[in-house]
């Protein structure tokens, strides 16, 4: 056991310094990272060009067809330019034609300086690049209801190309099953209505609303219907390892290629422990996905999965950029005196309001286990919403596993929501371990 581990935090990562007197009850849960591609662009050709499942991606597409092309938001590590690199060098119809769409779901719009950073002068100057706006009812258009009765508004721009492409990487998602894929579609270019329906309170708190699962998750499952509805092209994900370098790439038809991504996801990410810990510190895999405490709370519901009730989690996120201060998952946080106020409230609610779903999982971590936050927040706006703060992540540690008592154990998941440890045997079926207790 090394006596430091370098966790993700912000662009440069925090070395934690794990407590001597329990370096034997401790344990540091990694994915099981493949090695990084040596030539990610060529790897991405190569998909393109002999994909997963269904024709390459220059026999689907027209010559001087009008082309929307779905992106992660600056929230997300995707690695952009290799990947539309490669698409545009694919396509038989010029970049002109074709748009890149920032699939933003309910977050606020990337900023002109995060677009230039996130695509590069190269690919701005060669295609039109947009925010969507699930608020603007005029940038929508309207489609059949899911079977379940989610209404479905998607981006006008995405559904009125002749075709459509989504771009994105898959990793495990703490209600959602997985990333990518078909979340490109719904909730990234999805309308307000839509996002408020798949994150409602039943679905958010439903055992199989979890890390890992997709079939029978309410959340993913009309998401897989609405993508399917909407006539995708060609979709294209990529696999990161924890320097956010490209280890695998998947392409083709949309379910195909997305199932193929999770089951290399899930092997990797995976991993089992045989108990619950005393004490977990955790991250939320660095920047760009800690840049806020509303993203950060993906790292805390990893270490929900193996801290015992009323143990101590240790979230470690920068937050750069706040809670956020102006959005509604703060509202709701600061509304209450106490967690006990703000459930309530949520629980009163006539509908689903934004940010509700966040504030619910908040609420179900605090349940289990106090949560200690390292970032560049104040201390009083991590107690505003019910977190403590922590200036020191290595003493708090030690400080609670000696409260804990000799035989205390300690986990630490340097990656934080990339790794999905479960209680369990490993080998066990390869979504079981991971549903919530009942």
């Amino acid at each position: 056991m090394p006596d430091t581990v370098l966790l993700d935090y912000g662009p440069g990562g925090l070395p934690f310094r794990i407590p001597t007197a329990f370096r034997d009850r401790t344990r540091v849960i990694r994915p099981r990272f493949p090695p990084a591609l040596a030539d990610p662009e060529a790897a991405i050709r190569a998909v393109l060009r002999r994909p997963h499942a269904g024709p390459p991606l220059r026999d689907r597409i027209g010559p001087g067809s009008r082309v929307a092309i779905s992106v992660c938001d600056g929230t997300r590590a995707q690695p952009r330019r290799p990947m539309l690199r490669a698409i545009l060098d694919e396509l038989p119809t010029p970049p002109e034609q074709v748009t890149l769409l920032v699939a933003t779901g309910t977050h606020r719009g990337n900023t002109a300086e995060e677009i230039e950073a996130m695509f590069g002068r190269e690919l701005l100057a060669a295609c039109e690049v947009v925010n969507h706006d699930c608020r603007d009812r005029s940038q929508l258009v309207r489609r059949p209801d899911t079977g379940d009765g989610v209404p479905v508004w998607l981006d006008r721009r995405f559904m009125e190309a002749d075709h459509r492409v989504t771009t994105g990487f898959v990793e495990p998602h703490f209600f959602a099953g997985f990333s990518g894929g078909p979340k490109m579609v719904a909730p990234g270019l999805a309308g307000l209505d839509t996002i408020l329906a798949l994150h409602n309170g039943p679905r958010i708190g439903h055992p199989d609303a979890v890390f890992g699962v997709t079939r029978g998750n309410p959340v993913h499952d009309p998401i897989r219907e609405i993508a399917a509805g909407a006539g995708v092209d060609f979709a294209l994900d990529v696999l990161l390892d924890g320097e956010k370098r490209i280890t695998g790439v998947f392409g083709g038809d949309l379910a195909a290629e997305h199932e193929a991504a999770q089951e290399q996801s899930r092997s990797e990410a995976m991993r089992a422990v045989d108990s619950r810990f005393d004490v977990v510190v955790t991250t939320n895999s660095g920047h760009p996905l800690d840049q806020n405490l509303y993203q950060s709370i993906k790292g805390m519901s990893a270490a929900e999965r193996i801290v015992r009730r009323g143990g101590l989690i240790l979230c470690a996120a920068e937050c750069r950029d706040g809670i956020p201060d102006d959005g509604a998952y703060a509202r709701a946080l600061r509304a209450g005196r106490d967690l006990a106020e703000v459930a309530g409230a949520l629980a009163a609610a006539p509908r689903t309001r934004p940010d509700d779903w966040q504030v619910q999982v908040h609420c179900r971590i605090r349940e289990r286990a106090r949560v200690g936050l390292f970032s560049a927040l104040a201390p009083e706006t991590v107690r505003a919403v019910h977190l403590d703060p922590v200036e020191d992540l290595d003493r708090a540690a030690a400080e609670a596993l000696e409260a804990a008592g000799p035989d205390a154990r300690l986990a630490v998941l340097p990656h934080g929501p990339v790794t999905i440890p479960y209680v369990g045997r490993a080998g066990e079926g390869a979504e079981d371990p991971c549903r919530r207790e009942r």
